[in-house]
């Protein structure tokens, strides 16, 4: 197996590559949404309300958390999730410098 490219590029695109990695499944940005709804959740009520296993819904809540995406705390036999507010900002700045960039290219093509 070949070795990975990651060590070329800045710790910061790395980490913005995982973090849009993580939100490039629609059940993951279908969790997100739940989140913002209901603000904090257990898996099982993220299982009733996707059409997903709850093994399939497990993984997914990992990738998210893996990426700082979500955090969890354990509360009983269950845990708790919640979206991470730090991983969002992350992306939030990244976005809005290609938005501001976007802005004062107005009209301009290449």
């Amino acid at each position: 197996m070949g070795a990975t490219k990651t060590d070329h590029f800045t710790d910061e695109q790395n980490e913005l590559a995982i973090l849009t990695k993580a939100l490039g499944h629609p059940a993951r940005i279908a969790i997100i949404q739940y989140l913002m709804k209901v603000n904090t959740c257990i898996c099982g009520d993220i299982v009733n309300e996707l059409p997903l296993s709850q093994p399939t819904v497990s993984q997914h809540l990992k990738e998210l958390k893996n990426a700082g995406l979500i955090k969890g705390n354990i509360e009983g036999n269950a845990i708790c999730y919640c979206i991470n507010e730090a991983g969002f900002e992350k992306i939030k700045i990244f976005y809005n410098q290609i938005n501001m960039h976007l802005e004062k290219r107005k009209n301009e093509c290449c």
